[in-house]
C-alpha cells in the first residue's frame, strides 16, 4: 500500500518544489543582570557560560548596574553560572541559544547559610558524558542540500545513522529498527514525528532552538528505547520587538511564522506558525482528486512569572488527508483508490524555575493524540504473478485494506537539577504515561503471499484478516544521574533508571555509567555503557516494519527488550571550528520481541486448507511460517567504528563549513534457530555535507551519501500461486491452484523458509544533492533565492528489489527478474525566503 502512495508523492514533488536558504549560522548573545535577594544590582560578579557539547567557556563580569553581555556565543546548549565571593552562586544548568538568538536572564545571588558551600566553578557545568552526542543547529537543517527542511534527512548524514529507504524519514541507528528510536520535544514524547507518509517531518526548524541526537549510551533521564534519542528544544518567541514575521516555501510545503513580546509583561513572548502543502493545490487543478496534503498550526506563549520562573504553554494541531483515484490509461482494469486521514494534536504546559539557591525544576504536563485512518482499494497487476504466455498472462490482484489506529498519551515529566557542590551536580526525576492505544483493520481480497516474513506490516500472510485490538496501559520511569568532577580532567556520571510497564507487568532496573577524560586541552576521551530497555507497546509499532498482536497480553507473558551498550570515543579539536572524532561501539540485544513460528498443529491446519492435486503438492509451503503472535525469542548484536569530522563557522569570513562521516558496522539477529544479518545491517556508509561561500552573494551547498545495501530476502524459485474459493459443501474456503483464462497455471515467487531470511544484499546506494543560494545585495539579507537538485545524477537507487515474472519461451513456467523500486528521481526545485 505505502509504495503506491510514495510513488504518487514522488511524482507530485517532481512538478513543483521550493525550500529555504539561509546564511552562515549566526552567533548568539546572552545578556541580563545580576541582583541580590533584595533586588539590588551586584557588580563584579563573574558570569560563566559553558557549552554542553564541548565544554568551551565564555566569561564576563557584571558592571556597576549589575548588567552583563556575552556576545559571539556559538549556537547550542549551555550551563550558566554567576558567582561572587561571599554569595551563593546562581546556576541555570540548561539553556539553549539558537543561531542569532538574544536571550536575557536575571541571576539572583543569595547569602549562604552556615552549612552551605560558597564557591562554585565552571567545572560544575560539565559537558554531556555520552560519546554519541551530536548537536544540530536548526539553520543547518535549513541549509543542507537535499534536506528540504526535514531534520531526519540531515540526521541521515551523521555517523551510524541511515534512512530505512530513499523516500522515508524513518531512521536506523547502528543497525537497529526505527521503532527503537525515541523522539522528545520539550519534554514530550512524540510518537509520530513524520508527515506525508514519511516524506517530511513534524518539526518546523524556524521554531526550534536545537536538535540533539544521541546514538547510544544516553543518560538515565531517557529510557524505554534501545537505540537512540532525538531531543528537540523549541524556542520562545522573540521579545526584541512587538512583532516579527518570516515566510518561506519548502520542497513540500510553505510556512508563515509570527512572533513578538507580550505587551506589559517583561520577558514574556508569543509565537505562532502555520504550514501547509502547496503542490496539491497546483496539481488538483489538473486532476480531479484530493491529493496527499497536510496542514499544521503551532502556538507558544512564554510567561515570565518572576525572575527565574517561567511558564510555557504550547499547542500543536496537524491534519493530513488524501482522497484520490488513479487509473491506468494503458489498462482500463487497473486502478488505485486511496482515502486517508491523520490527526496529530498536542497540548503541553511547562513550568521552569529555581527552588531555593541550589535546585532547578522543570515540570511538564502534556496531552498527545495521534489517529490514522487508511482505506485502500486497488486492482493492479503487481508483476509477481503470471502464467507463462507472451501476453495477457498476468492476473489482477484485488487489494482491499482498511486500517484505523490511535495513540493517546497523557504524560507528566518532572526533572530536578540539584547543585550539590562546586564539583557535583545531581539530575533526578520521573515520568508517567497513561496510554490508550487501538489497532483495527480489515483485509479483504488477495493476501500478500510474497512477503517472506508473515508478520510484515505490508500485509504479511501471518497477520489476521480482521483485527480489533485496544490496549489501555500505564508505563513510567524514574532516574538519577550523578555528575562528579573528580579532577580538572576527569568527570564521571553514574546513573540508575527504573522503568515500569503495565503491558509486561514488569519493573526493570538499568545501571549506566559515563566518563570524560581530558587528555590534553584539545583531546578528550569519552566512554559510556549500561543497560537499556524497551517495553512492548502499540505506540512503538507506529514506526515498526512488522505488526505484532498485543491483544492477549496476559497469556503472552512478554518481557521488556534489553540492550547492553559499550562505547568509547576520542575527540580532538585541531583548530578553532575544526573537530575530528573516532568512536567504537558494541551492543548486545536479548529478549527481542519477534513474531513466533507456527506450531506443528498450526502448520497442519494451514496446509489442510490447500486443495492441490498430487502433482502440485510440492508447491504447498509446509515449513513453519512467522506469525503475528509476539515472543521474546530474539537476540542480536551490533558493533562498529565511526569516524566524524566537522568544520564550523567561527567568523563572518568563514567560507567553508560542513561535516563528513564514515561508518564501518555490522548488525546481526539470532532467531528461528539461526543467526542472520539484521534488517538494517549496513557494512559501510559515507556522508559528506558542506557549504562553500563563493562570495557574499552566492553560496554552494552539496550533500553526498553512499552506503552498502541493506539485506533482503531473495526469491529461490517459483511455486504455483493459490487462490481462495468456497468449498463445494459450503463449509468454508479452500486454496486451489490459480489458472489463467486459457487454463495455464499462474506462478508466483517462492521465498523459502526462515533459513532464507536476509541472505541477499541490495545494490550500493549513492546520491548527490546540490543547492546554489543567492542573496541580493539590495535586500539587506531579507530576501534569499535558491536553485536545488535532489539526486542530481538521477542515479537509479534501489530501496528494495521487487521480484517480477516474465515470459520464458524455453520453459513451462516464467523466469524471475528483480526490479529496482522505491527511489527518489531527480527533483529540481527553486525557492524563496523572506523575512519581514
Amino acid at each position: 500500500m505505502l509504495p503506491y502512495l510514495r510513488a504518487v508523492l514522488a511524482g507530485l514533488v517532481c512538478l513543483v518544489g521550493a525550500g529555504p536558504v539561509l546564511a552562515q549560522p549566526a552567533s548568539a548573545t546572552l545578556s541580563g543582570e545580576v541582583r541580590d535577594e533584595s533586588g539590588a544590582p551586584v557588580a563584579g560578579a563573574a558570569i560563566i557560560a559553558t557549552a554542553t557539547v564541548d565544554a568551551a567557556t565564555a566569561e564576563t563580569r557584571s558592571d556597576a548596574a549589575g548588567r552583563f553581555v556575552l556576545e559571539g556565543l556559538a549556537p547550542g546548549r549551555y550551563a550558566i553560572v554567576a558567582e561572587r565571593q561571599g554569595l551563593l552562586p546562581a546556576v541555570v544548568p540548561d539553556i539553549v541559544l539558537g543561531p542569532g538568538a538574544t536571550r536575557a536572564l536575571t541571576l539572583v545571588l543569595r547569602v549562604p547559610g552556615i552549612s552551605e558551600i560558597v564557591s562554585v566553578g565552571a567545572a560544575q557545568a560539565a559537558p554531556e558524558a555520552s560519546p554519541s552526542t551530536i548537536a544540530i543547529a536548526p539553520r543547518a537543517v535549513m541549509n543542507v542540500a537535499g534536506a528540504a527542511d526535514n531534520v531526519f534527512r540531515v540526521l541521515q548524514t551523521l555517523p551510524g545513522v541511515a534512512a530505512v529507504n530513499d523516500f522515508d524519514s524513518r531512521l536506523t541507528v547502528r543497525g537497529g529498527g526505527p521503532d527503537q528510536n525515541l523522539t522528545v520535544m520539550d519534554g514530550v514524547e512524540i510518537h509520530n514525528p513524520y508527515r506525508l507518509f514519511g516524506l517530511t517531518s513534524a518539526f518546523n526548524p524556524e521554531t526550534v532552538d536545537a536538535f540533539e541526537l544521541i546514538t547510544g549510551g544516553f543518560s538515565a533521564k531517557y529510557g524505554d528505547r534501545l537505540s537512540s534519542i532525538l531531543v528537540v528544544d523549541n524556542r520562545p518567541g522573540s521579545s526584541a520587538g512587538a512583532i516579527g514575521a518570516t515566510a518561506a516555501l519548502g520542497l513540500t510545503d510553505g510556512n508563515v511564522l509570527a512572533e513578538g513580546r507580550l505587551p506589559g509583561l517583561h520577558g514574556s513572548s508569543w509565537l505562532v506558525t502555520a504550514r501547509r502543502t502547496y503542490y496539491d493545490l497546483i496539481a488538483e487543478q489538473i486532476v480531479d482528486a484530493d491529493l496527499p496534503s497536510f496542514a499544521d498550526v503551532q502556538a507558544r506563549v512564554d510567561l515570565q512569572l518572576r525572575p527565574g520562573h517561567r511558564l510555557t504553554i504550547f499547542g500543536l494541531g496537524s491534519r493530513e488527508s488524501t482522497d484520490a483515484r488513479f487509473d491506468d490509461d494503458g489498462d482500463p482494469d487497473e486502478f488505485v483508490d486511496i482515502e486517508s486521514s491523520t490527526w496529530n494534536d498536542l497540548a503541553a504546559i511547562t513550568y521552569t524555575g529555581t527552588l531555593g539557591p541550589r535546585v532547578y525544576n522543570r515540570t511538564t504536563v502534556s496531552w498527545y493524540r495521534n489517529r490514522e485512518v487508511i482505506d485502500f482499494s486497488a486492482d493492479v497487476r503487481t508483476g509477481s504473478r503470471r502464467s507463462n504466455r507472451p501476453d495477457g498472462g498476468e492476473p489482477l490482484a484485488e487489494i482491499r485494506f482498511l486500517r484505523q489506529l490511535g495513540v493517546r498519551d497523557v504524560a507528566v515529566r518532572q526533572e530536578l537539577t540539584i547543585n550539590a557542590g562546586s564539583r557535583h551536580l545531581i539530575e533526578t526525576g520521573f515520568e508517567s504515561h497513561s496510554l490508550d492505544t487501538d489497532w483495527r483493520w480489515r483485509i479483504e481480497g488477495d493476501r500478500n503471499f510474497t512477503e517472506p516474513n508473515g508478520s510484515s506490516g505490508q500485509g504479511g500472510a501471518g497477520i489476521p484478516s480482521l483485527l480489533d485490538s485496544r490496549q489501555a496501559s500505564w508505563r513510567g520511569g524514574a532516574w538519577i544521574a550523578d555528575r562528579w568532577t573528580l579532577t580538572e580532567r576527569l568527570r564521571v556520571e553514574p546513573g540508575l533508571r527504573f522503568d515500569r510497564s503495565g503491558v509486561t507487568d514488569e519493573t526493570t532496573v538499568a545501571p549506566r555509567l559515563a566518563a570524560v577524560i581530558d587528555l590534553t586541552d584539545r583531546t578528550r576521551l569519552r566512554a559510556a555503557g549500561g543497560l537499556f530497555t524497551q517495553s512492548p507497546g502499540y505506540e512503538k509499532l507506529l514506526q515498526s516494519d512488522y505488526f505484532l498482536d498485543l491483544t492477549p497480553t496476559d497469556s503472552l507473558r512478554l518481557r521488556s527488550e534489553r540492550a547492553w551498550h559499550a562505547l568509547l570515543s576520542i575527540e580532538r579539536r585541531l583548530e578553532p571550528g575544526i573537530t575530528v572524532r573516532a568512536e567504537g561501539y558494541y551492543k548486545h540485544f536479548d529478549r527481542l520481541v519477534v513474531g513466533r513460528l507456527e506450531t506443528p498443529a498450526e502448520v497442519e491446519a494451514r496446509v489442510a486448507t490447500y486443495d492441490f492435486p498430487d502433482g502440485l503438492a510440492w508447491s504447498i509451503p509446509r515449513a513453519p511460517q512467522v506469525t503475528s503472535i509476539p515472543s521474546n525469542d530474539g537476540t542480536g548484536r551490533a558493533y562498529g567504528l565511526e569516524l566524524y569530522a566537522a568544520k564550523q563557522a567561527t567568523s563572518p569570513e568563514t567560507t567553508l563549513t560542513g561535516w563528513a562521516s564514515y561508518t564501518l558496522g555490522r548488525a546481526e539477529t539470532t532467531a528461528y534457530g539461526r543467526t542472520f544479518a539484521a534488517d538494517y545491517d549496513c557494512r559501510h556508509a559515507l556522508s559528506v555535507a558542506g557549504a562553500y561561500r563563493l562570495s557574499r552573494l552566492v553560496e554552494l551547498s552539496t550533500t553526498f551519501r553512499a552506503q552498502s545495501g541493506f539485506p533482503y530476502t531473495p526469491a529461490l524459485g517459483l511455486r504455483v500461486s493459490p487462490v481462495e474459493v468456497p468449498r463445494p459443501d459450503g463449509s468454508g474456503t479452500r486454496l486451489v491452484p490459480l489458472v489463467d483464462e486459457t487454463g495455464l497455471l499462474v506462478w508466483t515467487p517462492d521465498y523459502g523458509d526462515t533459513s532464507n531470511f536476509n541472505t541477499g544484499r541490495l545494490p550500493v546506494f549513492a546520491r548527490l544533492d546540490m543547492r546554489v543560494t543567492f542573496r541580493p545585495r539590495w535586500s539587506n539579507d531579507r530576501w534569499q533565492f535558491y536553485v536545488e537538485a535532489i539526486n542530481l545524477l538521477n542515479r537509479d537507487n534501489a530501496s528494495s528489489l521487487s521480484t517480477e515474472l516474465e515470459f520464458n519461451p524455453d520453459s513451462d513456467r516464467p523466469r524471475l527478474k528483480e526490479v529496482r523500486t522505491g527511489r527518489l528521481p531527480l527533483l529540481p526545485s527553486v525557492g524563496i525566503r523572506y523575512r519581514f
